[in-house]
Parts: structure tokens; sequence; C-alpha cells
């Protein structure tokens, strides 16, 4: 037990050294990368011959970055990119915004229920069911932390680094009954979906659940950092739809995730994310990073 304890804050104090600014800002992002890799998934990583889901994903922040890739991950410029491969139907409808910071935001001119988003992250946002109840000085220090925030620099994600960051509101999206919408994200290889996961209970339940399945909508026999759901979950009205829509957009690309919405029978597009986890995420069992590593034909460098 001491040995583990002493592992553990070694571990911690590696990932804090490593995260300070100045650190990180002098960090090759090779080196950078492949000592984040070690630390949090305990193995090397193989660079060189890569075969792991995880591996590739870091092979291809590395070596696969594009200007485009920039809009497509910004929350308010890849509605452009949206509404021009698919149609601008598919995207949540804007209720205010953009804003640069919180202090800008006319709260009388929202609606009773809006989702406030920042357009440069993952996990700047603050859903308000009811605007009488919002908090809104903690809403402000969430918000704003995150607009100071460049996330490029926690896992090198390049196509964030250039980003303006900005606050968006978009319209509440909910079921019959009021309750959270299940976040639906295909996951495309070289073009071509090869399964999606579901999240679940993100606010109903003891902790967030991620459940796998195949096109088919069979549940796959694997983790990823999250629990599976205990409870059935229904295959979306429009799940067909739903891939068709995320090949569309991910077309040209390598490897993307495509996240959708369904609401009373409407699709509605969510994000396009490019480095799931970050790609430092383990499978359980592990077995399935190499399966699922080998969906993916990586191109040819391009740095």
């Amino acid at each position: 037990m001491k040995n583990i304890k002493v592992k553990y804050l070694l571990f911690r104090g590696i990932l804090f050294f490593l995260r300070q600014p100045i650190i990180r800002s002098i960090t090759p992002d090779r080196w950078y990368l492949s000592g984040m890799y070690y630390l949090i998934m305990g193995q090397e990583l193989n660079l060189r011959n890569p075969t792991l889901f995880n591996e590739k994903i870091q092979w291809l922040k590395l070596y696969n970055f594009k200007a485009e890739y920039t809009q497509m991950v910004d929350k308010y410029e890849v509605r452009k990119y949206v509404s021009q491969r698919i149609g601008e139907k598919y995207l949540v409808p804007l209720v205010g915004g953009p804003w640069d910071s919180f202090e800008d935001i006319d709260f009388e001119l929202l609606p009773n229920q809006f989702v406030l988003k920042c357009t440069h992250d993952s996990g700047g946002v603050v859903i308000c069911s009811d605007k009488a109840k919002l908090d809104k000085k903690k809403a402000r220090v969430k918000l704003n932390n995150s607009l100071n925030r460049n996330y490029y620099w926690g896992g090198r994600e390049k196509p964030y680094k250039g980003i303006k960051p900005k606050i968006i509101a978009e319209k509440y999206l909910g079921n019959e009954e009021g309750k959270e919408l299940n976040d639906y994200k295909i996951m495309v290889f070289n073009g071509k979906a090869k399964c999606c996961f579901v999240c679940s209970e993100r606010f109903t339940g003891d902790s967030l659940k991620v459940t796998f399945f195949d096109l088919s909508w069979n549940k796959l026999p694997f983790e990823r950092r999250y629990p599976m759901s205990a409870s059935p979950i229904e295959k979306p009205q429009n799940y067909e739809l739903m891939i068709e829509l995320a090949e569309s957009l991910a077309r040209e690309i390598p490897f993307n995730r495509v996240d959708f919405y369904e609401e009373k029978g409407q699709v509605y597009f969510g994000e396009m994310t490019f480095y799931p986890g970050g790609g430092m995420e383990s499978f359980n069992p592990k077995e399935w990073d190499e399966i699922m590593g080998g969906w993916l034909e990586l191109p040819k460098k391009n740095e």
C-alpha cells in the first residue's frame, strides 16, 4: 500500500511539472505526448509502428494536422461547415452570441431555457433549464475560466490552438419528460462509420455511463474509462441517418467522432472530435485497443 501511494504521488508530481506553462511551452509535442502517454497509459508510446487505437490517435495529433480542422472543432465556426455539408436543419438553433466574455451576455434577451457553450474547448458548458434559478456567479467563474484556457496545451491537440474563444447560447434540448437527451457519438474510420457509443446518465445517475454499440445496435463487450450502462438503451429513431450524416461530415478525415442528439424525431449535430479522450483512455478488456486500432489506416505524414 505504501509503494502504491509513493508511485501515485510521484505520478502526480511529474504530471504537475509537465503541465507548468513554462515547461510545456518549451517541450516539443512529441516529447510531451510520449511522456504523458507513459504516465497515464503505463506503457511506451510507439510512433514508429503504432497498432493501438490510442497510439494512432497520438500519431494523428503529430502528423495529420490540417488548417481546416480548426474550423471543425470550433463550436461556432463549425456551423458553417455543417450547413454546407449536410444542411442547416441539423444545427441546434442559436439563441444568442457569440460573445467575447460572460459579461457581454444580456440575459434579458435569452429564453427561459438555454445552453451556454465555450466555442474552443471541451467541458465549458452551462445548462440552464430555468433562467430564474441560474447561478450566474458560478456560471461566470466556469465560463471565464474556460475562456482563459488554451485547450491545445493539455493534450497537444493542434486544431484547438488557433481558435479565438467565444461563448454562444444554443436552444435547450430535452425529451417529452424534460429529462436529459442521450448523446450519440459515431466513430468514423477513413470515411466509414464502424461503431458508436452513447453517453447517458450524465446528470441523473451516480456517474456518466458510456456504452458502445456496433452498427447493428448490438452492445460491444468493452468499456473505455467510463462504465457501460446497466439500463437498456434504445436505438435512436434516426440511427441510420446519423451514420450517413457522420460519414458525410468526416469523409476526407482519417478518424473523427461525430456527435448527435435526437429530440422528438429531429436529429441535431453536436460536435466533431478528432482525438476522443485525448487518445489516453484505457480499454477494458485491453484487446479492444488493438481491435479498434486495426480499423484505422493512417495516412502519409503531414508534419
